[in-house]
Formats: C-alpha cells, structure tokens, sequence
C-alpha cells in the first residue's frame, strides 16, 4: 500500500477551531494567582467584649427563668442595685482605692526588683550565676506558700500584703525580660561589636529595644498576679480594702456584695490589662507580628 492510498484509508481528524480570546482577558488569565492569606486579619477592637457578654447573657437569662437560685448567684439586676447602694454609702469607692494603692506599691517594688535583677543577670554570666538560680527556685515555691513566712517575719499589716504582692509581681518580670534579653540575636550583638558601639550605647540600642516585647509581656502576667495576690492576703485579718468587704459579706451571708466584690477585682484586672496592651501597642509598634 502507497502513501496515497494509505492517506484514503485513514481519514485526519480535522483541527479544532482556534479562539481568539481578548487582550483582557488574557492579560488577567496571565497574572499569578493571588497568595492565599494565612493571618488572622484586621481584629475588631471590641472583640474582646463578646465572651463577657455572652456570659452575662447567660447569667440574665438564668437568673430570669429562675434556673439560678438567687441565694447562690444574685441576679444582674440585684448586684447593680447592691453596687449602686456601696456607692452611695462611701464603702465601695473607699475599700476600692485601698486595694488599688496596695497593688500599685506592690506593682512598683515587684516591677523595679523584677527588671534590676533580669538585667543583671541577662547581661552578666557573674549576675546570671547569682541570681538565675535563686530565682527559679522561687519559682518553683509558690507565692501562696510563702505567706506563713511572710506574716511571722513582717505581722499581719500593710508591710506583710505589699511584700506579698511584690513578690507575686516579681517572678514574671523576671522571667520574661531576662529570656527577652538572653534570647537576643547574636548577629545584632556582632554588628554592634563591629560599628565599635560603647557599653551604654549598646544597652540603650540594642538590648532595651531588644528586650521590650518580653519585659512588655511580663508586666501583663505580673499585673494580673498583682491582683490574684490581693484577693489572697486581703482575706488575711485585713481590716479594709475589697477582699476585707467580701469576707465580711460571707460572714452575714451577703451573696449580693460578694458578687460585687468580685465583679470589681474582675473590671480592675481587666482594665490594668487593657492598659499595659495600649502601652504596649505604643512602645513595640514597630514589632509585626501574626495577631496584626
């Protein structure tokens, strides 16, 4: 058999038909897809507000078909009015502002101890020898335990509560602003050798900025154990502050004020944490991180 007669043969399956596509739709098929993003995207600023609310709900709801005993948990309704009667007896806003100025004398002596000692240790093998031991140590006993010691050493008054919360405060200062500093890379420490940058400048440079984000991160934890030691040694023969006005109400079964009592510790803790976060905002804003 020829070519000829082969080509009678098979028959040639015809070619498609061309399409001619426009110029913009190729030049958009010809872009590269656009990468699938990962992050959390833009946080809504009063996000936060909806696991309170939430709860809230549930507490009114509960409270209003009767599913929640009052003698246990007091209505919403009931701890508004109670607060609104603390207030305008003078009780309220006079235990409320002793209770501040123990955390805050705590907060100070507990925050300046804290950052000392984690720079010493942090920027010294000598200082972290002496005292990265000791405070791990302390670390492992908790705060709680101490206060036997504590109320021997100093008695059952203001010197006993502040140092109390001082020493709650201190541990995670430490904790994160020496791991801060330590976990500071070392090409940065290189560069700063190399520019012939001095002592001073090179802490002030290199290490602060370098150590903020933990330092940072430390001061939200020891605000809130600021707070949880307070509620503690306040129940400790105090004679005023809020954890006082709760364990009198316990005595004369007052479940009302009780609540009340720990609705405050919840808004103060809550708001010492919404400020260290807008400082925090403030001072790292230059850090981009997965939660922006």
């Amino acid at each position: 058999m020829n070519a000829h007669s082969l080509a009678h043969a098979v028959p040639l399956t015809p070619a498609p038909p061309q399409v001619l596509l426009p110029e913009p739709v190729l030049a958009v098929a010809d872009r590269p897809a656009a990468p699938r993003r990962l992050g959390l995207g833009v946080a809504d600023p009063l996000g936060w507000l909806l696991g309170p609310a939430l709860l809230l709900f549930a507490w009114t709801l509960g409270s209003f078909f009767g599913l929640i005993d009052p003698r246990v948990l007091p209505a919403p309704w009931t701890a508004a009015e109670t607060s609104v009667d603390l207030i305008r007896e003078g009780r309220l806003q006079q235990n409320l502002a002793i209770s501040a100025w123990r955390v805050a004398q705590g907060l100070a002596f507990g925050v300046s101890a804290g950052l000392l000692v984690a720079l010493l240790a942090g920027l010294s093998l000598i200082g972290g020898y002496l005292f990265d031991g000791l405070v791990q140590v302390k670390r492992a006993i908790p705060t709680l335990a101490l206060i036997p010691l504590v109320v021997i050493w100093f008695g059952i008054g203001e010197t006993m509560k502040i140092t109390v919360i001082s020493l709650a405060v201190f541990v995670p200062i430490y904790l994160n602003t020496h791991t801060a500093l330590r976990g500071i890379e070392s090409r940065y420490v290189e560069l700063a050798e190399t520019v012939g940058l001095s002592r001073l400048d090179f802490i002030r440079h290199v290490v602060l900025p370098g150590a903020l984000p933990g330092f940072m991160l430390g001061l939200r934890f020891g605000v809130m154990s600021g707070w949880l030691a307070l509620v503690v040694v306040e129940q400790l023969n105090a004679t005023s502050g809020i954890g006082y006005m709760i364990n009198l109400a316990r005595v004369y079964a007052q479940t009302d004020v009780i609540v009340v009592g720990i609705l405050v510790y919840a808004l103060l803790g809550l708001a010492s944490d919404m400020a260290v976060r807008a400082a925090e905002r403030r001072l790292v804003a230059w850090r981009r991180t997965f939660g922006k």
